[in-house]
C-alpha cells in the first residue's frame, strides 16, 4: 500500500447513513446497502475506503454512520481506528452528517476534507484517485468547495447536475431538461465535496448556522449529540449549503469549483444496477441463484434463499432472502420507499 506525503494533510469522510430501503430485502435497516457485496467479494463501503488507498492514510479516514451501525461498521472496516467511526443519534440527512464530519475530521492545521458516499460504484479507482488529488490541490489554493462532476453517459433524470464553468447546481430535471443539460456540458452531481476545514465551517456558518456547533466541535460539543440533533432540521448538504454557495453572493467570498471526472461512476441507486452490470440470458433476464425462468423476459431474479420459478412474466424484480420476498414491477423499483410508508 503506497501513500503520498503530499496528501498527509487530507482527511476523508465516508458518509454511511443509509437506511436500507432501496435494495430491500437484500438490505435492511440493520444491514443497509453499504454492506452489500454486489460487485465482488467486498462490500460497497469497503470499496469506498479501499479506493482511497494512496490518497488518505487509514488514520485519516473517518466514517459518519448511524449510531446503531457503529459496531457493524467497525467490524467491516478493521483497517480504520475504531474512534474514527462515529455514529449519529438520529437521521437528519446529509446536512448534519457533513457538519459532524467537519467537526470530527477537521481538527489540526486546517486539513483538506473530502466527503464521499459509502454506497457508490467506481469502475476505475486510478482515475478516481487522480480526480481527488486534483480537487485537493484546487481546494488548497481557493476559498471554494470543490465538487467532482461526473461526465454524463446519458440524460439522466435521477441525478442533479452542476455547471463546470459556473459551479451552479440544478435539481433533478425532467427528461427535456436533462437532454438540454447534457448538450450544454453540465455534469452529474455525485455528492462528493472537498475543501479546507475552515471553508466548510465558513459555509455552514453563513448558510446553515443551526449546524455550526457540529462543524466547530463535533464530538467535543458541550451538549450531547442526542440533545443537539433533536433540534436540527432534516436537510441535505446540497440544499442547505452547496446550492446557495453556487448561486454566488457569499459574504465570505466562497464559491464552488468543479473537477470533471470520468471514472466509471454509478450511485447504484436501485435494482436497476443488476440490469446495468450483470449478464443477461437470451431473453434479457438477470439470474442469480436458483432461478427457473420459462417463457419470461426482462426480469431480475435474485434467489438468495428459496428458489424462484417464473412462468410467462416480463419485467419483474423478484428477490428472496431468508426473511422476506420482493415481487415488483421493474418500472417501480425507483419507488421502493413506498413499501415503508406508515399509515
Amino acid at each position: 500500500m503506497v501513500y503520498y506525503p503530499a496528501m498527509s494533510d487530507f482527511h476523508a469522510v465516508i458518509l454511511a447513513g443509509g437506511s436500507g430501503e432501496r435494495f430491500w430485502p437484500l438490505s435492511t435497516p440493520e444491514r443497509p446497502k453499504q454492506f452489500l457485496k454486489i460487485f465482488g467479494d467486498k462490500s460497497l463501503i469497503s470499496e469506498s475506503v479501499s479506493r482511497l488507498d494512496g490518497v488518505a492514510r487509514p488514520e485519516d479516514v473517518f466514517v459518519v454512520t448511524s449510531g446503531a451501525l457503529v459496531a457493524t461498521t467497525r467490524r467491516e472496516l478493521p483497517q480504520l481506528p475504531a474512534r474514527n467511526v462515529v455514529g449519529e443519534p438520529m437521521r437528519r440527512d446529509t446536512g448534519a452528517a457533513v457538519a459532524l464530519g467537519v467537526g470530527v475530521a477537521g481538527r489540526g492545521d486546517d486539513p483538506v476534507i473530502g466527503f464521499f458516499p459509502s454506497d457508490q460504484l467506481v469502475g476505475n479507482p486510478r482515475k478516481f484517485r487522480a480526480a481527488v488529488k486534483k480537487a485537493v490541490a484546487l481546494a488548497k489554493k481557493r476559498a471554494a468547495i470543490v465538487t467532482l462532476g461526473i461526465e454524463p453517459s446519458y440524460p439522466a433524470t435521477g441525478y442533479g447536475y452542476v455547471d463546470p464553468k459556473t459551479g451552479r447546481f440544478a435539481e433533478k430535471p425532467d427528461e427535456k431538461k436533462a437532454k438540454a443539460y447534457v448538450k450544454a456540458g453540465r455534469l452529474w452531481n455525485a455528492g462528493m465535496f472537498i475543501a479546507r476545514a475552515s471553508i466548510f465551517r465558513e459555509a455552514v456558518a453563513e448558510y446553515a448556522p443551526v449546524l455550526s456547533t457540529l462543524a466547530e466541535k463535533g464530538l467535543r460539543a458541550s451538549r450531547s449529540l442526542a440533545d443537539l440533533y433533536e433540534g436540527l432540521p432534516r436537510i441535505s448538504f446540497d440544499f442547505a449549503v452547496m446550492e446557495p454557495v453556487s448561486r454566488g453572493g457569499s459574504k465570505s467570498g466562497l464559491s464552488v469549483a468543479v473537477v470533471p471526472g470520468d471514472f466509471g461512476w454509478d450511485d447504484v441507486g436501485s435494482f436497476a444496477a443488476f440490469d446495468t452490470y450483470f449478464p443477461h440470458d437470451e431473453n434479457g433476464n438477470v439470474l442469480e441463484g436458483r432461478c427457473n425462468v420459462v417463457e419470461s423476459g426482462g426480469n431480475i431474479c435474485v434467489a438468495r434463499a428459496a428458489g424462484i420459478s417464473l412462468l410467462g412474466v416480463s419485467n419483474l424484480v423478484v428477490v428472496t432472502t431468508p426473511d422476506a420476498v420482493l415481487v415488483a414491477d421493474k418500472s417501480k423499483i425507483g419507488e421502493m420507499k413506498k413499501l415503508f410508508r406508515k399509515g
